[in-house]
This record gives structure tokens, sequence and C-alpha cells, in this order.
């Protein structure tokens, strides 16, 4: 078991960036998901919030991603950090968004587990601060 917290950051950089790419694109492209997603991948959101369930596969990523744009006007993060054991990422951050019908913003702790193969994300469990401070400013 090696541990290389250098290592993790750009996994998550990479996957950050085709995310936002994705979002902020027209045509949407779920084939540019790859560059950063497993054919099988699988998140698995938090069941109090409008995105909840587990979401395969390129295009459940793509519907996963949708769905967040629909929500958030913006999303953000900020002081990351990461640490790599393997082919399995531990990421915390400051988490900040901003609500598409409220406009209001709401800032928190959030971390991920995320583990990878081949360097594409397989699997990722997010891990919200307050899920019913994020419904509220919903």
């Amino acid at each position: 078991m090696s541990c290389d917290c250098t290592d993790a950051m750009p996994l998550l950089e990479r996957m950050f960036e085709v995310e936002l790419g994705f979002l902020n694109s027209d045509a949407r492209d779920v084939s540019s998901l790859a560059r950063a997603f497993h054919p099988d991948v699988v998140v698995h959101e938090p069941a109090s919030l409008p995105y909840a369930g587990e979401w395969r596969g390129l295009e459940g990523i793509a519907g996963l991603l949708g769905r967040m744009g629909e929500v958030w006007s913006d999303m953000a993060v900020a002081n990351m950090t990461a640490a790599r054991v393997d082919d399995t990422v531990f990421m915390s951050c400051t988490l900040r968004l901003t609500s598409r019908a409220t406009g209001a913003v709401i800032e928190q702790p959030f971390a991920e587990v995320l583990h990878f193969r081949n360097g594409l994300l397989l699997d990722g469990t997010p891990f919200y601060f307050d899920t019913a401070g994020i419904v509220a400013v919903i």
C-alpha cells in the first residue's frame, strides 16, 4: 500500500475540468466525460438532495451533472486537499453553491471518497456537511 498526497491532485483536477467543461458546453457531449470517468462509473448521492441516487455510466454522470446544473447556478471548490492510497483518493474542500432558484449561497466543508481505475473515476461517494442546509437554500 502506498500513500501519495501529491499524486491525487492531477486526477481531481482533470475530473473537475471535465465536469465544468461539460456543464459549460452547449453541446453537452457525453463522450467528453470519458476523459475522466470510467464507463462503469457509479456516483452515490445522498437521498436528501434533489439529485439523489446512484448515477451509473457516462450517461448517468451526464444526467447527474445536468440535474446539478438545474439546481445550482454556480458551484465552486476551495482549499482542496487530497491523499491517495493506491487507487483510492480521499478529498476534502470547502464547497460553495449558489441556488439557481433563490440566488442564496451556501458554503460548507465537503469530502469525497473516490475510487479510480486506470486514472478514471470508477466509484464516488460524496459527504456533504449539512444536506438540510443545502436543501434550505434551494
